[in-house]
C-alpha cells in the first residue's frame, strides 16, 4: 500500500509537471483579447495548407505543449483554421543545428505562399548567403527585406518571434526588439519586391486576410505558446 501512494504522488507530481507546460493566458491578456492558436494537446485549429486535407497525421509530433516537425514524417506546411486581418501574433521557436522554417502570412489562397517571417540558424544554414544581402537572414522578410540589430538565441534555445499587422503596415520582432517594419504597397516597398524572388507576382503579398503558416522545410524546428489577438 505504501508503494502504491508513493507511486500514486509520483505520477501526481509528473502530471502537475505535464500540465504546467501547457500554454496559458492571463487574465490581463484575456482581457486584450488574446487568444491561443494552439492548445498544446492537440492540432484543433490548424489544417495542411492543402486545401482537401486535414492536419498531417505523420510529420508534426505534439508532446507536453510543443509542436514540432519530424522531418521524417513528410508532414509539410500547416495553416490555422481561422483567418486574420489586423492581427499581433506572438509565438516562441526553436531550432536545431541547420534548421530551415518559417512562419507565413499574407497567403495567397489555396497556396503556401506568402509574407515570411524567416527562421533559420544563419551560421550553419547555405540559405543565410543567398539573396540580395541579409534578406534570408532569421527574422527578416524572407527574400525582401533584412532583419536590422536583432539578437537571436543560441542554436536549441528559445526565440520570441512577434508579427504586428494593421492595414498595410507590418512589423517583425524578435526577442524583444523589433528588427522590420514596412508598408505593403509603398513605393519603397515595391522596390524591394522588385529585387526578390517575388518579382513577377502581382499578387504576393496583396491579401487582406490570412490564415497563420508553419512551415515544414524538412528540419527540426519547435513552436509553442502561439496566440493572437485582433487589432482594431
Amino acid at each position: 500500500m505504501k508503494k502504491f501512494i508513493v507511486l500514486s504522488l509520483v505520477f501526481s507530481m509528473l502530471g502537475s509537471f505535464v500540465h504546467a507546460q501547457l500554454p496559458t493566458l492571463t487574465k490581463k491578456e484575456q482581457k486584450q483579447g488574446w487568444i491561443l492558436l494552439f492548445d498544446g494537446k492537440t492540432s484543433a485549429g490548424w489544417k495542411s495548407y492543402r486545401t482537401d486535407r486535414p492536419f498531417p497525421e505523420k510529420g508534426w509530433v505534439i508532446e507536453n505543449g510543443v509542436l514540432t516537425i519530424d522531418p521524417a514524417g513528410k508532414g509539410g506546411d500547416v495553416i490555422t483554421e481561422e483567418e486574420f486581418s489586423d492581427f499581433e501574433l506572438s509565438l516562441e521557436f526553436r531550432v536545431s543545428k541547420g534548421a530551415n522554417s518559417g512562419i507565413k502570412y499574407f497567403i495567397l489562397p489555396g497556396t503556401n505562399l506568402g509574407c515570411e517571417f524567416q527562421i533559420l540558424d544563419d551560421e550553419n544554414h547555405p540559405d543565410a548567403k543567398l539573396g540580395a544581402p541579409g534578406t534570408r537572414l532569421q527574422g527578416g522578410l524572407y527574400d525582401v527585406i533584412p532583419p536590422k540589430g536583432k539578437k537571436d538565441k543560441p542554436v536549441g534555445e528559445w526565440n520570441h518571434a512577434r508579427i504586428i499587422a494593421k492595414g498595410n503596415h507590418v512589423e517583425h520582432w524578435l526577442n524583444g526588439k523589433k528588427i522590420v517594419e514596412f508598408e505593403r504597397g509603398s513605393d519603397a516597398f515595391k522596390a524591394m519586391v522588385a529585387k526578390s524572388k517575388f518579382k513577377d507576382n502581382e499578387k504576393w503579398s496583396t491579401p487582406a486576410q490570412t490564415p497563420v503558416l508553419l512551415q515544414d522545410h524538412g528540419d527540426v524546428v519547435s513552436f509553442r505558446n502561439i496566440k493572437i489577438r485582433k487589432l482594431k
